[in-house]
Parts: C-alpha cells; structure tokens; sequence
C-alpha cells in the first residue's frame, strides 16, 4: 500500500495565496461599503457619482457579490490546497469581467471619474486572471490535491 507524497511548497506560493486572500478581502469590504453606504452618504456624493450608484441595477451588484465573495473562496480554497480554487477563480473572474464591463463601457463612470477611474477594474481583472492561472499552474504540479 502507498502513502500520499507528502509536497512541500515553495514560500510564494503562501506569500501569492495570502497576499491574495488580503486582496480580496478589500473587495469584500469595498462591497459591504457600497451596498451599506447611509442616506446621508449618498446625498454628500457629487451628483454625477451618486447618479452612478442609484442607477447600478440589481444584477451589477449581484455580480459584484458573487466575484468578491467567490474570489475570497478561491483564495481560501487555494491556501487549503484544494483543486476547487482554480473553478471559483473562474467563476470570480467571470462575475467580475461582465460587471467591469457594463461598469467601464454601458455607464458614464469614465465620463465622471475620467481614465483613471478605470485603473482599479482593469487591476481587479488583471489579477484575477493571475489567480485563474496560478491555480491551473499549482493543480497541474500536484501542489493543490
């Protein structure tokens, strides 16, 4: 009878998992922010900005929930070192392009915030489409199991 080989990880590969649960976090919060924000809140926003908030449509939000939320899952499920990470960083990173999409091109948000407003969706893409890949990469050297 054989026993399961033990595999030792590199270091970066904790520091890539943490960092990104660290990451998502933040999206968690920025969340909560958003659907929490007071009356008295949205009411000190420009006009422009808080237009943008009153008219998000419920499907924005419900996808803006399942990418943070499914992304902190991956995360966690990565740092289990569990094979199911790479498929909710699929799913995080699908909720997230089609809410950045509408986000970015079917709003007025770069009209309000200008190109720098795009910086943080591009990055929030950009890195998860790293986690997709370094996920794949990790279950295709038999680190996740």
């Amino acid at each position: 009878m054989s026993t399961p080989q033990q595999t030792t990880l590199p270091v970066w590969f904790w520091v890539i998992a943490g960092t990104a649960l660290v990451w998502n976090a933040f999206g968690v919060m920025s969340y909560l922010a958003h659907v929490t924000i007071s009356d008295e809140a949205l009411a000190a926003a420009p006009a422009a900005e808080r237009a943008l908030m009153e008219n998000t449509p419920a499907w924005a939000t419900s996808l803006f929930a399942v990418a943070v939320f499914t992304g902190v899952a991956g995360c966690i499920l990565l740092l289990l070192r569990k094979p199911l990470a790479t498929t909710v960083f699929g799913v995080s990173l699908a909720s997230a392009s089609i809410q950045m999409f509408w986000w970015l091109f079917l709003t007025s948000s770069l009209a309000v915030y200008g190109l720098g407003g795009a910086v943080i969706p591009v990055l929030v893409i950009a890195i998860a489409v790293f986690l997709v890949w370094f996920s794949m990469s990790a279950k295709s050297k038999g680190w996740l199991r």
